[in-house]
């Protein structure tokens, strides 16, 4: 089983060797080094591996602080890596989501978190009763009045929100992007992953979901770039060739149902396709070098 490791030291002035040397020890030929705080939850060495790794390997760290500093992100961060069929294991830890018992450390941790949550939400709810109870109106004094340092924090915390949510859904997103912008335009792109996922995709949110990305060099800022515009027919070629790209097993009647869901219209202006359509643009595809063997 493939073993990913990941080393974090929070500043340039602390050195990665003793990590490296565990985790080389515990026979990690990768490993994702990174200098930032354990509190930021937007790092971009551990954005990437967690984007990149592989059903069956294993993500492989020291000790769990170097992870997370909350029980929330790592809960959240081995979710991530369950939705991708990959494992977890803490060398200084009994965390091992490959073994019995590894598993059910993790889920006591859980029930441990899902309490925790319950408590703030109670106290949360007791003291804004006591503050309207005391005829105080609830909200953050420093927001109110203009802080620069408060408005800073919220933006953080939200930008932190966002990231987090677009991350659990980016292997279904991430990879049509990687492949086909900026040769495919947007609103094609946009109704080839909404007919691929079930998702109702929008053209302005897979952009900024895409801008995120790029901010943080988890993708080239060349998917940014202006499509050049198509004739009908090499829209609809580059298509086809997409879905063949994403899914080569596929059929052609599978093909001609998504592109059904999608509303495109055959050469003949038909909303009907049948698999016939399907093959003869497949291999008007192949010819113009689309797809390749």
């Amino acid at each position: 089983m493939p073993l990913i490791g990941y080393a974090r030291v929070s500043t340039g002035e602390q050195t990665l060797d003793p990590q490296r040397m565990e985790l080389r020890a515990a026979g990690c030929a990768v490993i994702h080094e990174e200098h930032a705080s354990g509190a930021d939850r937007t790092r971009p060495a551990l954005a990437r591996l967690l984007a990149t790794i592989r059903p069956g390997e294993t993500l492989v760290v020291v000790r769990l602080d170097r992870l997370a500093r909350s029980l929330s992100h790592l809960l959240q961060v081995i979710e991530t890596l369950e939705a991708k069929g990959a494992h977890f294991r803490s060398l200084g830890d009994p965390i091992d989501t490959t073994t019995a018992q590894g598993k059910f450390s993790l889920q006591v941790m859980g029930a441990v978190a899902e309490l925790e949550r319950a408590l703030i939400r109670e106290r949360t709810r007791a003291g804004l009763r006591a503050a309207r109870a005391q005829g105080r109106v609830g909200g953050n004094p420093a927001l109110k009045a203009g802080d620069r340092e408060a408005i800073r924090k919220l933006r953080v915390a939200r930008d932190e929100t966002y990231f987090r949510k677009i991350e659990a859904t980016a292997d279904t997103w991430l990879p049509l992007v990687r492949r086909h912008r900026p040769g495919m335009a947007w609103d094609d792109l946009t109704r080839l992953l909404g007919a691929r996922t079930g998702q109702p995709w929008t053209v302005e949110r897979l952009k900024r979901a895409t801008r995120r990305y790029v901010r943080d060099g988890l993708l080239p800022a060349t998917v940014l770039d202006r499509a050049p515009r198509p004739t009908p027919n090499d829209r609809l070629l580059a298509i086809i060739a997409g879905m063949r790209h994403a899914d080569p097993d596929l059929t052609l009647a599978g093909i001609a149902r998504r592109l059904e869901d999608m509303r495109e219209r055959t050469p003949r202006g038909s909303s009907r396709w049948y698999p016939s359509s399907v093959r003869s643009l497949l291999v008007r595809a192949e010819r113009r070098g689309l797809i390749t063997a």
